[in-house]
């Protein structure tokens, strides 16, 4: 295990999803912002470029990693270790400023191909006020709907999952999460999205 300095936003920060896969590993934890373009997914949360010089938020935190951990985060953000330019995300070491004084840390930004033309800028790089204003879809759901979601997320190959409430699939079709494929129904790719999200 080595300590290792990483800057996280959005669901990877205290309060948000992703945030108890790291509790365990983190040493320390304090406010820290890059330079970059941040962006809103459909999903509702934030992915950022490196390109732009908005002040962008976020926490640097001192992981206890092991190779295995670093593995794990660069399989989540879809690096794609033999052909880099395939990857979601890259993975950088980049500038970050902490209570005043510069740094560097390892930051996920979003490969900019794979910025979907659905995905909106946020004004100065808040996304914390970005998801105050407008929470993000998976925050939205009833517990049916989450429920389903995994459900559907869960299952290999041409299961069905029936779906006895009528409302229900009214419901998942408005919010435009699951297609009906005639004998079945499936994720759409916000469904897929919002899945990743859920606990």
């Amino acid at each position: 295990m080595t300590e290792v300095q990483f800057f996280f936003y959005g669901s990877w920060t205290e309060g948000f999803i992703h945030y108890d896969r790291l509790r365990h590993f983190i040493r320390q934890q304090r406010p820290a912002e890059i330079r970059g373009t941040a962006y809103r997914l459909a999903v509702g949360f934030p992915v950022v470029l490196a390109t732009g010089q908005d002040r962008v938020p976020g926490t640097l935190m001192s992981l206890q990693a092991s190779d295995l951990l670093l593995q794990l985060l660069d399989q989540f953000h879809g690096i794609n270790q033999f052909q880099p330019e395939l990857s979601l995300y890259q993975r950088a070491e980049t500038g970050i400023q902490v209570g005043g004084e510069a740094t560097t840390a390892w930051t996920y930004f979003l490969n900019p191909q794979k910025l979907p033309k659905s995905a909106r800028l946020i004004e100065d790089g808040n996304w914390p006020e970005s998801l105050r204003v407008d929470e993000p879809v998976v925050a939205k759901l009833t517990a049916r709907q989450r429920e389903y979601i995994a459900k559907l997320g869960a299952i290999t190959g041409r299961e069905i999952v029936p779906i006895q409430d009528l409302s229900l699939y009214r419901e998942l079709m408005k919010l435009e999460l699951i297609v009906d494929k005639g004998r079945r129904l499936a994720l759409s790719k916000l469904g897929h999205e919002v899945c990743q999200y859920l606990v």
